[in-house]
């Protein structure tokens, strides 16, 4: 073995330290991608959360009545507080259902009982879309499937509900 140090000439020096500070530098540029991909992946998701809708179960009947409440939603660094509604009642069993109030054909806003021609029916004006009381599509209408049915938990008394749940066509 040889006890003599190997030098290292200027070429070499010069391209450890270009290829050490380009290393650095694209690092740094990295960093930042790689966070904005990772973050929202990492951070607690609000979207199963239950909010309260404001209504009591005593309040709730078996016909449907629209509630609406506000939601806190935050993107980036943007509060906002949409409105929700929902279309509530109770079933013959007396349980609480709670329906959205999207036509799941198009999209407009159904309402009860809205047309003179088909009462005890949600009916959607926009292309005369018709469903049962339980939000089920009546066939020979545009929509194809069913309204969807929020999510619930009732606390204390009090109707929480949470997303949408899509629901297959009939």
């Amino acid at each position: 073995m040889s006890n003599k140090k190997q030098q290292v000439s200027r070429r070499q020096f010069l391209n450890y330290t270009l290829t050490g500070v380009g290393g650095f530098m694209a690092a740094g540029l990295l960093v930042s991608p790689l966070r904005m991909a990772i973050d929202p992946v990492l951070k607690h998701s609000s979207s199963g959360d239950f909010v309260n809708v404001g209504i009591s179960v005593d309040e709730i009947n078996d016909t449907p009545q629209r509630i609406d409440w506000t939601v806190e939603q935050v993107d980036g660094w943007y509060k906002s507080e949409p409105s929700r509604s929902a279309w509530v009642y109770k079933d013959e069993n007396g349980d609480v259902v709670a329906l959205s109030p999207i036509c799941t054909h198009l999209g407009c806003v159904v309402s009860w009982e809205g047309s003179d021609q088909h009462p005890d029916h949600f009916y959607c004006p926009c292309h005369n879309g018709l469903y049962t009381k339980d939000g089920v599509n009546v066939p020979g209408t545009p929509p194809l499937a069913p309204l969807p049915v929020y999510e619930q938990e009732i606390r204390d008394g009090i109707l929480f509900l949470g997303n949408p749940i899509e629901r297959e066509g009939a």
